[in-house]
C-alpha cells in the first residue's frame, strides 16, 4: 500500500525538484581581506611612481636645501652651518641678477612665440590636409634631434662672420649682426633653438586636444555663418583651456631651466665673454663645478626652484582668466 503525502501532488513524467543547497558563507576574515584589497589596490598601483619620485626628485630637492645652509666643498664635504649666508651672498652678486635677466629674456622670447606657433600648426594639421600623417610626423622630427646637435648647428648658422643668417642679411644690403657679442641677438639665437625643438612637440599636444572637440560645435557655427577665424577663437581656444594651461606651465618650467642651448652656443660654455647669455643654470654650473662652492650653488638651485614656482602660478592664473573670458 502506497501512502501519498497530502502536501505533494504527483504529476506523471515531471521530475521532482532538486533540493537547494545552501550557499556557503565566506569567513569573516576573507571578507575583511577583500574589502582591504579593494581599498588598497589603487594606492599600490600608483605607489611605484611616488616611490621613484621620492628617490630621484624629492630627496635631491630636500638634500639640496640642506646643503644650501652649510659651507660645502668637494673634498671636505659638509662644513659649518651658515644659515642663509649663502643666499645673501648670491643675492649680493651682480652675476646672479645678470643671469636672472638673461633667463627671463630667453624664456619670453622662446615660450610666447612657441605656444602661438604650436597653436597655428595644430590648427593647420587639424584641417583637411593631404598626407596628414606625414606632416604630423614631420613636425616631431626636431624634437628627436639631440639638443647638442641642434645647438652646434644653430651656433654656426648664427655665426658672426661666416653664419648663414649674416650672409642672407648681406644679400639684401644689411649690416651683419653680432649674434655672439650683443645681448639681444644672442638671446634671439638661443630662443630660436628652443623654438625649433619644442614647437612641433607642443603642436601635437594641441592637435590631440583639438581632435577631442565635438564636431557638432563647428557644424553649428558654420550654419550660423561663422568663419574659420571666428570658430578658432570662439570654439577652439575655449575648448583647449586645460591643454593651454598645461603647455604654458610645462613651457615655463622648461624655459626657466634652460641649459643645453646656452651651454653649447660657444666653445667656452660660460655664457659669453661678458656673460651676455649666461642663464641661472649656467651660473649654478659655474658655482658648483668651476668654483667648487656647492653651498652657493645649492642656494641658486633653490632660488631657481622658487622662481619657477612663482612664474608657473602666475602663468596658470593668467591663462585660466583669459580662457574663462574666452569661453564666455
Amino acid at each position: 500500500m502506497t501512502v501519498h503525502s497530502p502536501l505533494r501532488t504527483e504529476f506523471p513524467g515531471r521530475p521532482e525538484p532538486a533540493e537547494r543547497t545552501p550557499t556557503p558563507t565566506r569567513p569573516a576574515w576573507r571578507r575583511r581581506l577583500t574589502r582591504a584589497d579593494e581599498k588598497a589596490s589603487p594606492y599600490l598601483y600608483v605607489s611605484p611612481f611616488f616611490i621613484l619620485f621620492g628617490l630621484v626628485g624629492l630627496f635631491p630637492l630636500v638634500y639640496t636645501a640642506y646643503v644650501s645652509v652649510h659651507e660645502w666643498n668637494l673634498i671636505g664635504g659638509e662644513g659649518d652651518f651658515v644659515g642663509l649666508k649663502n643666499y645673501t651672498d648670491v643675492l649680493a652678486q651682480p652675476y646672479f641678477w645678470n643671469a636672472l635677466r638673461n633667463t627671463i629674456s630667453i624664456f619670453l622670447l622662446s615660450s610666447v612665440p612657441q605656444i602661438i606657433l604650436a597653436l597655428l600648426i595644430a590648427a593647420a594639421l587639424d584641417s583637411g590636409l593631404r598626407a596628414r600623417t606625414f606632416w604630423r610626423m614631420g613636425v616631431l622630427l626636431p624634437y628627436v634631434v639631440a639638443p647638442v646637435a641642434v645647438a652646434l648647428i644653430f651656433s654656426n648658422l648664427f655665426g658672426d662672420k661666416f653664419g648663414l643668417f649674416n650672409h642672407l642679411l648681406g644679400l639684401v644690403g644689411l649690416d651683419p649682426i653680432q649674434w655672439h657679442k650683443d645681448v639681444l641677438p644672442s638671446h634671439v639665437a638661443i630662443a630660436t633653438m628652443v623654438n625649433f625643438r619644442w614647437t612641433g612637440y607642443n603642436a601635437l599636444i594641441f592637435l590631440a586636444a583639438m581632435q577631442a572637440i565635438p564636431r557638432d560645435y563647428y557644424e553649428a557655427a558654420m550654419i550660423d555663418g561663422a568663419g574659420r577665424i571666428r570658430t578658432f577663437f570662439s570654439i577652439t581656444i575655449p575648448q583647449l583651456r586645460a591643454t593651454i594651461i598645461f603647455v604654458v606651465i610645462t613651457s615655463t618650467i622648461g624655459g626657466l631651466q634652460i641649459f643645453d642651448e646656452p651651454r653649447m652656443y660657444d666653445t667656452a660654455g660660460m655664457g659669453g665673454a661678458d656673460r651676455q647669455w649666461q642663464t641661472l643654470t649656467l651660473y649654478l654650473y659655474h658655482l658648483g663645478w668651476t668654483q667648487k662652492n656647492f653651498g652657493r650653488a645649492s642656494a641658486v638651485a633653490w632660488m631657481l626652484f622658487l622662481i619657477v614656482v612663482v612664474f608657473a602660478v602666475i602663468n596658470f592664473l593668467v591663462t585660466r582668466r583669459i580662457s574663462s573670458k574666452g569661453s564666455r
